[in-house]
């Protein structure tokens, strides 16, 4: 049986110290902007209709931290009331902690990631073989890619080698190359919160989890809180076509954001970022276990030079966005066939937790065994109007 979390194992190490901001559907109302205090989860959509127009302030935290509002129930309530199996659909549930913000993804920013990416492309999506490719790439790469910086001139003499042996990869370009890769990683309200189910694709017989840390950008490119992510991945779809990356990252509940954003303040700021170490757990319901760890520190790129790639003069988002910063988190350990590798299992439960910001618990179902995404931007917009929100 799933054992779902409760507030002391989603909730930071300094519990709600910092300022924390989340979303939770209300029966017979729809979303409402929520504040996580000690003395419970209060909602704040009368100040504050949208998460994207409290992350417009100048000040984010300090604005929330100000706001009353009214106690809509105790964190572990909410908590025991969000699995889709067991929900109670007349009493509140916890959603995904963002709402109007795009919702974008960097990757191969740990060279760990990059060498798989290059390994599935040369596969073609099979798993098969991958051990022996693996070996030979990083025969050539180095014992120590992870010192290049992206765009340097050691990156571009590396590039030259690797043409010259037939080994260069795209994904070589957009891991050590000056562009990174952003891309989009759900629509705008897709993505799905804790104690509720991520999607696979049925399809799929190699995928895997990806833990990674999260920012929250206002529409100025201000980093104003962050959060988790499980930007859940298909290695088979992705290896067999790098333009078949929308469908090996964007389907139905593939999405996971939270618990909460904690937004930035005196306890938590960019080099909490930058210093995190995430953790991942997956426990299968065979009894199978993965522990793994991904440190921020190993990332190739600095978070703000994504964002800079992300949003400015080139490119605006007027509602903001978050941003997946990627992972160094590339599972090889066999868990079934030898030579297959890692790959998910109907009912997996992922755990991605860092102390900072508490963790994300998903459990692993089909895509089309997820609930459905059937509440978009116009219901939203209904919803508000109709309470006298907007």
């Amino acid at each position: 049986m799933t054992q779902w979390p409760d507030a002391a194992t989603t909730l930071p190490d300094d519990g709600t110290e910092g300022v924390l901001v989340g979303r939770v559907w209300q029966p017979g109302t729809g979303p409402c902007v929520v504040a996580v205090r000690e003395s419970g989860v209060h909602d704040v959509t009368g100040t504050f209709p949208t998460v994207r127009d409290l992350c417009e302030t100048p000040d984010p935290a300090a604005q929330l931290r100000t706001t009353d509002g009214e106690c809509l129930a105790g964190l572990d309530e909410l908590l025991a009331n969000t699995p889709p199996g067991t929900r109670d659909p007349a009493r509140p549930w916890l959603l995904a902690p963002v709402d109007l913000q795009a919702v974008k993804a960097a990757g191969v920013t740990f060279v760990v990631s990059m060498l798989e990416r290059v390994i599935e492309e040369r596969l073609r999506g099979e798993a098969s073989g991958a051990a022996e490719v693996r070996e030979r790439i990083r025969g050539l790469v180095g014992d120590d890619p992870a010192s290049l910086r992206p765009g340097s001139a050691e990156a571009g003499e590396l590039k030259e080698l690797l043409v010259a042996r037939g080994m260069w990869s795209q994904y070589l370009e957009v891991g050590i190359g000056p562009d990174a890769e952003i891309f989009t990683k759900a629509p705008v309200l897709a993505a799905v919160g804790t104690a509720t189910d991520a999607g696979v694709l049925r399809t799929s017989r190699w995928n895997n989890p990806e833990p990674e840390m999260v920012l929250v950008v206002s529409s100025a490119g201000k980093v104003v809180g962050a959060t988790l992510g499980n930007d859940v991945n298909l290695r088979d779809v992705e290896g067999r076509s790098a333009l078949l990356l929308s469908k090996a990252k964007d389907n139905n509940a593939s999405a996971a954001l939270g618990p909460f954003v904690r937004l930035f303040d005196e306890t938590f700021g960019m080099d909490d970022v930058r210093n995190a170490a995430v953790t991942l757990t997956v426990e299968g319901e065979e009894g199978y276990r993965l522990d793994a760890v991904s440190s921020m520190s190993a990332i190739s790129r600095d978070p703000l030079d994504l964002v800079g790639q992300l949003i400015g003069p080139h490119h605006q988002y007027p509602d903001g966005a978050v941003l997946y910063l990627g992972t160094m988190f590339a599972p090889v350990e066999d868990r079934d066939t030898p030579g297959q590798g890692f790959t998910h299992h109907d009912g997996d439960l992922v755990t991605i937790a860092t102390p900072r910001l508490g963790s994300l618990v998903s459990r692993i179902r089909p895509s089309d065994a997820c609930e459905p995404w059937n509440f978009g931007i116009s219901d939203l917009m209904r919803s508000l109007s109709a309470r006298g929100a907007l």
